[in-house]
């Protein structure tokens, strides 16, 4: 691709952004660099490379070719400057923090995200000295006093897991702004092609690249990409970023690399130093899933508004929290956060309750109950007894997946096939 690779279409870039020819043999395919190290020119090549003063490959804990490829191509699709890969969702999360926050310090999180994120943010991250404020993303008032002095960044789902509810980005970047700290949103349900959270002020945006980027189950991933808009020079509240790093004779990350120094701390420190690198192999899975990425969430989406619509007029169902719903206090929201469509991942809630949902989760034959989602394939899980059984029921209330509940991630099967499915699997449940 040329330089003017951002005049492309989604489609175009999907297939085309960071991806060329193989110089050494002309594969068109991205090859699996399956390699640990990488051989230098010279002595002073090395020197250069792990001084920072020049790109390369050293070894594969921090950069690998067909790593570096998706990095580009998802940054792209993002409109971000940089990104980088990581081994799984949970390792982003853990990646887009490291170099914001410090012993003492707080992130404030909204109470409407995926159970594990509310288990790593509410324990795990305590041992690191940090700590999370829940707060309703919906309340902006209760955002802003939520910030204080100790405050390093704000984190959201653009559409939230497991209830699909749309996040009002904008304002929310807006008041992080206003409060000098970045807005890290994830983008994992809503993909690219539905959001561009860059777009609406965030700062950084995380991917739990196993869902719906690779979109065919086989691979777990994660990235974090970097807009480059924000000033870590503005303020001491970054020193990772601002103030000299030891390991590197004293480079200020943000003063050598401008808008790339948060991608670059990403490489040389986290990646060097937490060391949850993605593998080459799953990079290419991803990099082909990536490939078909506007085509399947097309058909999510269509066959989600179908699914959605059918379970709102069924009597055995209570209610549907699909944003895409007329009904939904978020559908107003869709034209400008995700004016290609909601999404395809809601919960409804079963009459009868949590025996009800047991029974309509073992009833299913098309939909695979599993913990995930973003797949071709359409899955189901009762969250309050699996991803979020370890959240108290107020948590689990405020996350969307009380015991009445089910979340489906509808696939790209024929739409009229899984409503006869879930008919069937309703009729037992309910019976």
């Amino acid at each position: 691709m040329s330089d003017d690779t951002p005049s492309y279409g989604f489609d175009t870039l999907q297939i085309h952004a960071g991806a060329r020819p193989d110089p050494a043999t002309g594969a068109r395919q991205t090859p699996i660099y399956q390699s640990t190290a990488y051989v230098f020119r010279d002595a002073d090549h090395a020197a250069a490379l792990f001084n920072l003063q020049e790109v390369g490959y050293i070894y594969s804990r921090l950069t690998n070719p067909t790593v570096a490829v998706l990095q580009e191509r998802i940054a792209t699709l993002e409109g971000g400057v940089g990104a980088v890969c990581c081994s799984s969702g949970h390792a982003a999360q853990i990646m887009a923090l490291f170099p914001l926050m410090q012993p003492g310090c707080n992130v404030v999180v909204s109470t409407r995200l995926y159970g594990g994120t509310v288990t790593q943010f509410s324990q795990t991250i305590k041992r690191f000295g940090w700590s999370a404020k829940f707060v309703d993303f919906d309340d902006l008032d209760a955002v802003k006093a939520a910030i204080d002095d100790d405050t390093r960044a704000v984190f959201g789902e653009a559409i939230a897991n497991p209830g699909g509810y749309i996040m009002d980005v904008r304002a929310i970047a807006d008041i992080a702004d206003a409060a000098g700290i970045p807005l890290i949103i994830d983008n994992t349900t809503a993909t690219p092609y539905l959001c561009r959270p860059i777009e609406h002020g965030a700062t950084l945006v995380v991917h739990s690249t196993t869902k719906y980027m690779t979109g065919n189950g086989t691979v777990t991933g994660g990235c974090v990409v970097d807009s480059g808009k924000f000033d870590w020079m503005a303020s001491d509240k970054f020193p990772s970023l601002s103030q000299p790093e030891p390991a590197y004779h004293g480079l200020k990350f943000a003063e050598t690399f401008g808008p790339l120094a948060f991608t670059f701390h990403g490489i040389a420190v986290g990646l060097r130093d937490l060391g949850m690198t993605m593998n080459p192999q799953g990079a290419h899975y991803t990099l082909m899933g990536i490939e078909t990425l506007s085509l399947r969430m097309e058909r999510h989406v269509e066959n989600a508004e179908k699914i959605a619509n059918w379970l709102e007029a069924d009597d055995r169902v209570d209610f549907v929290t699909y944003a895409g719903l007329e009904s939904s206090p978020y559908y107003s929201r869709i034209k400008d956060v995700c004016p290609k469509g909601a999404g395809a991942l809601f919960t409804f809630a079963v009459k009868g309750g949590y025996e009800a949902c047991i029974k309509l989760v073992d009833s299913l034959e098309i939909f695979s109950h599993v913990a995930n989602l973003g797949d071709t394939r359409s899955l189901i899980i009762h969250s309050a007894s699996t991803t979020h059984r370890q959240l108290t029921p107020e948590q689990q209330e405020a996350a969307g997946a009380a015991p009445n509940v089910v979340r489906v991630s509808i696939g790209t099967e024929d739409a009229y096939d899984l409503i006869a499915d879930l008919d069937q699997a309703l009729a037992k449940a309910t019976a």
